[in-house]
């Protein structure tokens, strides 16, 4: 019912845990095809074009299918068709469209370039509030998921409905990438802050990492400066800066790369970082980068969701195709459209990508790479070991600022749920160099004070779309994105 960014045609990551005391951090992510090459988005001149970004090789192998199957094989209690049977029901008998769906649309005009203009533009217009959205190719695919498994998708009939789309546009995936796909199961990132335990997703998600150095270097302030004050900017944002500088440099895919992990997410490592900190005066990125010793050689359209059962297990899963509507390539036959994650990695190491993260060799293209993730999947415990917060967003970068604003909020400042998710947000990414602030959240006064101390401040309307979970005296309180279309519901 979100085909702009919950797809098949994706990937994601997935943290679990279990009453029992297991955890698990599942990589769905998509991986390059075994034909991409380091610089097969650079034109004759060696300028960045968007095929990283539109069209048929902007995709990576999708990871999708294979991740979740493999999560409910190894921790869940149902059968593949029993879970599947309401996602088929949906596909086959159609839902109403609402209001933000028909928004989404109204706005896809790469949609329109491809098949799937056919299905979202009747007769050349966008589907309206109201109409009902059936989709009987995705329903068939999805029913050969149920029947056979991982395989209904990658092989047969599905998987060569894929690779004859994508070679029509003049892409390069093809059957024998999508039979060699397989998830990893990776070690969570486990970390703390002030007394609570943190899961995280680790590479190649950047999101456990980043998250971690980020709050390793707020926690040596022994108190938290107020929510809101020209303080809590200006020591958040630097905490960000600095980590986001070690993201787009040390990070990618840990089958590919060496990973400094241990020295990421090291209380030390953050004490060094906090010392670049001054209590007066914004710093430069290009500053702080070489203070760092590392140097950078070098929309948003995710889904996630958080969910408790009654017994406390806890699963936090963000899946994407990256852009809004992916490659806005649609598979004909087949009912679902392509990922872009290509874009993610350093399509041209040094440049911006479509989310104006400068990133470096590290996650340069490699054919069977995996590219370096935002999605920030996060499990909260408390003293006990208890399940505190599920929580995780869509929105890029802002996925891992977000996502930590919402624990600093209930961990730092005690707000509830519905507080922490409706306070005003910031991010920094390092580069583009500029403190992102939210229209009408931020005091003129405060404003004024940060630009005062160096920060260029970036106003936007709103900052990412984060859903939580949290446990409260008698049971959970789930509240989804208070900015965006969401839902939180019991059973």
């Amino acid at each position: 019912t979100w085909p702009e960014a919950g797809n098949i045609g994706g990937g994601g990551y997935m943290v679990i845990k279990l009453v029992d005391g297991r955890t698990a951090a599942i990589d769905y992510r998509e991986v390059a095809p075994l034909a991409a090459t380091r610089d097969m988005y650079l034109d004759a001149n060696g300028k960045l074009t968007d095929k990283s970004i539109v069209g048929h090789l902007a995709s990576g192998v999708p990871g999708a299918v294979a991740g979740m199957a493999q999560a409910l094989e190894r921790y869940g209690t149902m059968s593949l068709r029993e879970v599947m049977q309401p996602a088929i029901t949906l596909a086959r008998d159609g839902f109403v469209v609402d209001s933000g769906l028909a928004s989404s649309i109204r706005g896809s005009e790469r949609v329109q370039q491809f098949e799937g203009g056919a299905m979202f533009f009747p007769n050349g217009q966008p589907l309206t509030t109201g109409a009902r959205l059936v989709q009987p190719d995705l329903a068939r695919t999805l029913q050969a998921i149920a029947d056979q498994g991982p395989a209904g998708f990658y092989r047969g009939w599905v998987a060569d409905s894929l690779v004859a789309e994508i070679k029509r546009g003049g892409g390069i995936i093809t059957n024998d990438d999508l039979a060699r796909y397989k998830p990893r199961e990776r070690r969570p990132i486990r970390s703390t802050y002030r007394g609570f335990t943190l899961l995280a997703m680790p590479p190649s998600s950047s999101g456990g990492v980043t998250m971690t150095q980020s709050l390793n270097i707020l926690e040596t302030w022994p108190t938290t400066a107020p929510h809101g004050s020209t303080q809590w900017y200006h020591t958040v944002a630097s905490a960000y800066q600095r980590a986001f500088v070690d993201r787009n440099s040390k990070l990618g895919d840990p089958d590919f790369i060496s990973v400094p992990l241990e020295q990421l997410t090291s209380k030390t490592y953050a004490q060094s970082l906090r010392r670049t900190v001054r209590d007066e005066r914004a710093t430069p990125t290009r500053v702080v980068d070489s203070l760092m010793q590392a140097p950078i050689r070098e929309p948003m359209n995710t889904t996630h969701y958080s969910v408790v059962d009654r017994f406390g297990n806890a699963v936090a899963t963000t899946t994407t195709l990256n852009g809004s509507w992916g490659s806005g390539v649609w598979v004909r036959g087949a009912g679902f459209f392509m990922n872009n994650e290509m874009d993610d990695f350093a399509a041209q190491p040094g440049m911006p990508n479509m989310f104006g993260l400068v990133q470096g060799e590290q996650n340069a293209i490699q054919p069977g790479k995996r590219m370096l993730s935002a999605m920030s999947p996060t499990i909260v415990l408390d003293s006990a070991q208890q399940v505190l917060l599920v929580v995780g967003a869509a929105g890029g970068p802002t996925i891992i600022t977000g996502t930590s604003q919402i624990v600093l909020n209930v961990l730092d400042h005690r707000m509830n749920l519905a507080d922490a998710m409706r306070a005003p947000r910031l991010h920094h990414q390092a580069l583009p160099d500029s403190l992102t602030i939210e229209i009408g959240g931020v005091a003129p006064a405060v404003q004024d004070s940060l630009r005062a101390m160096g920060w260029a401040l970036r106003p936007l309307r709103s900052l990412v779309n984060v859903n939580a979970i949290m446990r409260v005296k008698g049971g959970w309180e789930g509240v989804p994105e208070p900015r965006r279309s969401g839902g939180a519901v019991g059973y």
